[in-house]
C-alpha cells in the first residue's frame, strides 16, 4: 500500500504541474521524485501552495528551519509565492523547478539573508523584487554575510531596488544564474574567499554588472568566466566608478576569462588597484569609456587574447603615478576605437587603441581605426621600461605617440608595421603637445627611445 506521505507528494505534484506542458512536468515530476529520494521537504505538504495572495512567509521559514535542523532539502513545487524576510539557516537547501517556481518579494525588508553559517544552497528559484523598497540593513535581494559556502546554481533575480545579490566575506559560487533589473548591481562580492562566477547572464542593472571588492587590499582569488554581461549603466554618474561590466577593487589574485560583455556605460572589464590580475580571452562590444583598464595601485596584470570592438579607449594600463606598473599587452585585437567619451576628458583624451606607461610589454596586437593613436607609450615623466614590438596598426591618424618629456624612462620600438598613420607613423610628444616630427628609425636624439625594424606602409 502506498503510504501517506507518496500520495501527498503525489497529489502535490498534480497540482504544481497541472495544466503545464510536458517538459515542465517531467522536470516538476524528476525534481519530486529526487527529493523523495533524499528525504526532501515539500512545501505542498506544509500546507504552503502556490498561487495564493496570502503571506506564505511564515510558513515557509518554519519548513527552513525544520529542514535545516534534520539536514533535508525543501522542495518548493512550480508556482508563485508571496514571501519576504526568510532566513536561511545552516545547510538551508531550496530548490525549485527553473523557469517555474517563482519567489515573489512582499516589502517591508528583504527578501533571502543567511548569514554566519557554513552552507546554503539556492536552485532552480526565480527571486522577483518586484522593484519593492528594500530596508536600510540590506544592500541586496539576495544578502548573505559570512557564509563559508554560498551555492547559487540555476536561479534567476529580477527586480530588485538594490543589488541583485550580495555577499560579503564568503566563499562558494553562482553558477547559471539570469540576474537583470537590479537598480545597482547584479553581482556584489566584497572580501570574499575563492569565490567563482561562472557561465551567468547579467543584464540591465543600473549601475554595475559583476563587482569582486575588498574594503583593504588583499588577495581574493575570485574566477568570473564565461558570464554574458550585457547593457549596464551609470544612475550614479561619475567618471568610471560605476557602469562597468566587470569591475575588481582592491582584490588580488581574480581570473576574468571568456567573458561576452557588451554596452557597458564605462568598462567592460575594469581593474581597480588589483594586482596579478589575468584578463583574457574576453569579448568587449561598445563600451562607453575604457573597454580594459588596469588602473591605480596594481603590481602584474596579464591582458592576453581579448576582442575589443567598440570604445573610447580600447586597452589602458595606467597611473604609474600611483604605483601601477608591470604587465603584458599581448595578442589583442582592438578595433572601433572613438575620440568621444562619456565626460571631458581630464588628462590625455580618447580615442587610443592602446595606452601603456610602466614595465610592460605591448607584443602581437592588431589595433585597427583608433581614431587618436593606434598606441599611447607614457604620460608626461610617467614612462618606464615599456617595449612595443611586433604589433600590427592600421587606420589611425597616428601610429604611436610616445612621451619624450625629460624624466620620462626607457621605451623600446621594434619591428611594428604601421598603416595609414597620415600624422605620422611614431610621433614625440610633451604631455599633450606633439614636439617632433615622424621619427625615423634609429635616428632619434632622444636618450630614451629605442627606434629599430620598423615599417610604415602608406595607405
Amino acid at each position: 500500500m502506498p503510504s501517506r506521505r507518496s500520495v501527498m507528494l503525489g497529489l502535490g505534484g498534480l497540482l504544481a504541474t497541472a495544466g503545464l506542458p510536458a517538459g515542465p512536468r517531467m522536470a516538476g515530476a524528476q525534481t519530486l521524485a529526487m527529493a523523495e529520494l533524499r528525504g526532501g521537504f515539500d512545501a505542498a505538504e506544509a500546507g504552503i501552495l502556490p498561487g495564493t495572495e496570502d503571506d506564505q512567509s511564515r510558513k515557509l521559514q518554519a519548513l527552513i528551519d525544520r529542514a535545516a535542523a534534520v539536514g533535508q532539502p525543501v522542495f518548493l513545487p512550480a508556482g508563485t509565492y508571496e514571501v519576504a524576510n526568510l532566513e536561511l539557516r545552516d545547510g538551508s537547501r531550496l530548490t525549485g523547478v527553473p523557469g517555474l517556481t517563482r519567489l515573489i518579494y512582499r516589502g517591508d525588508g528583504h527578501l533571502i539573508a543567511g548569514q554566519d553559517i557554513s552552507r546554503v544552497s539556492l536552485s532552480g528559484i526565480t527571486f522577483d523584487g518586484a522593484n519593492r523598497w528594500l530596508a536600510d540593513y540590506t544592500e541586496g535581494l539576495l544578502a548573505f554575510r559570512s557564509v563559508d559556502e554560498v551555492v547559487i546554481d540555476g536561479c534567476e533575480i529580477v527586480g530588485s531596488r538594490k543589488c541583485g545579490i550580495y555577499l560579503a566575506r564568503s566563499g562558494g559560487r553562482i553558477e547559471d544564474t539570469r540576474v537583470s533589473g537590479a537598480a545597482e548591481t547584479g553581482v556584489w562580492a566584497i572580501e570574499n574567499r575563492a569565490f567563482s562566477v561562472r557561465n551567468n547572464h547579467v543584464s540591465d542593472c543600473g549601475n554595475g554588472g559583476i563587482l569582486v571588492h575588498r574594503w583593504t587590499k588583499g588577495e581574493d582569488g575570485t574566477v568570473i568566466t564565461g558570464n554574458r554581461v550585457a547593457r549596464i549603466g551609470a544612475t550614479n554618474g561619475g567618471t568610471g566608478q560605476y557602469g562597468n561590466g566587470i569591475n575588481v577593487f582592491r582584490a588580488d589574485n581574480v581570473l576574468v576569462s571568456q567573458n561576452h560583455v557588451s554596452d557597458c556605460a564605462f568598462s567592460a572589464i575594469r581593474a581597480n588597484s588589483a594586482s596579478n590580475i589575468t584578463i583574457s580571452g574576453n569579448q568587449a562590444f561598445r563600451s562607453g569609456e575604457t573597454a580594459v583598464y588596469a588602473e591605480f595601485e596594481f603590481e602584474a596584470a596579464l591582458i592576453t587574447d581579448n576582442l575589443i570592438d567598440g570604445a573610447a579607449i580600447g586597452i589602458s594600463v595606467a597611473n604609474f603615478d600611483q604605483g601601477g606598473r608591470l604587465s603584458t599587452v599581448s595578442n589583442n585585437i582592438v578595433r572601433g576605437i572613438v575620440n568621444k567619451g562619456p565626460y571631458e576628458p581630464i588628462v590625455s583624451g580618447f580615442g587610443f587603441g592602446i595606452s601603456v606607461e610602466a614595465d610592460t610589454l605591448v607584443s602581437g596586437n592588431l589595433v585597427e581605426g583608433a581614431q587618436t593613436a593606434a598606441i599611447a607609450v607614457g604620460w608626461g615623466p610617467y614612462l618606464r621600461n615599456v617595449i612595443v614590438s611586433d604589433n600590427i596598426l592600421r587606420g589611425s591618424p597616428e601610429g604611436m605617440r610616445i612621451s619624450v618629456v625629460e624624466g620620462a624612462g626607457h621605451a623600446v620600438v621594434r619591428d611594428n608595421i604601421i598603416e595609414g598613420a597620415s600624422d605620422g607613423a611614431i610621433l614625440g610628444y610633451r604631455w599633450n603637445d606633439r614636439v617632433t616630427e615622424d621619427l625615423a628609425d634609429e635616428s632619434s636624439s632622444f636618450v630614451n627611445l629605442s627606434l629599430s625594424g620598423n615599417i610604415r606602409v602608406a595607405s
